[in-house]
């Protein structure tokens, strides 16, 4: 009997070993890597606070005290009315021509002026028209050069500039006949010849030094 219970026991010792070294406490869980200072991730910044700078303006949009004059290029826009709405050239007139309108005159108004005269001239055709001008494109702050000029073309009209300091930034050609010189100037839809006397203001005579207007042109015969 004895014999019987030394058997058993050596043949079920071991796996009872076993079986106690297999059921050992679960390990604790390893805390967390702290994240080194400098490769810490950035919060998310809100894109609508993160610029300093405002967005500059489009170049198109000017003070309103702009005046508007020929050849300038401007838009003119009529809530949801895309037909009477569009791009137009000042012409030299200083008259623009719309649909439904005609012919428009704007030059010598502020874009805010000449919004409030077209909305003025629509309410004959459409139910409280909302106008909007902007200029976008400035090419009435030129004088032009033609003939015997050495720079021929538009020059950049300056403050006070006279039909001297004109010629004196374009310059004439060995052929430029000084003595037939003329502007030719639109206003209010007539041309008017204006003859330079260039010798007399060369003498610094005032009168005979012609302060210029946009879109003058100078033709050097």
């Amino acid at each position: 009997m004895i014999l019987k219970i030394l058997l058993v026991a050596a043949v079920l010792g071991p796996t009872l070993i076993c079986e106690g070294q297999d059921q050992k406490p679960a390990a604790p869980a390893a805390p967390a890597a702290a994240t080194p200072a400098g490769n810490q991730t950035p919060a998310p910044v809100d894109a609508a606070t993160s610029s300093t700078t405002a967005a500059p303006l489009a170049t198109g949009h000017l003070a309103a005290s702009y005046v508007i004059g020929p050849n300038d290029q401007i838009a003119v826009e009529v809530w949801k009315e895309g037909a009477v709405s569009g791009s137009f050239l000042v012409r030299p007139d200083g008259v623009i021509t719309m649909p439904l309108l005609g012919e428009v005159m704007a030059a010598g108004f502020s874009p805010l002026d000449l919004a409030a005269q077209i909305t003025i001239k629509l309410r004959k055709f459409l139910q409280d028209p909302v106008v909007s001008v902007v200029v976008v494109g400035i090419h009435s702050k030129n004088i032009y050069m033609i003939g015997e000029s050495s720079r021929k073309g538009a020059v950049e009209l300056t403050p006070g500039m006279t039909i001297l300091q004109a010629i004196g930034a374009a310059g004439l050609t060995d052929n430029a006949n000084t003595k037939k010189i003329y502007i030719l100037r639109d206003e209010d839809g007539v041309r008017h010849k204006i003859p330079v006397h260039y010798k007399e203001a060369l003498k610094g005579n005032l009168q005979f030094d012609i302060p210029l207007k946009p879109g003058d042109t100078i033709v050097v015969p």
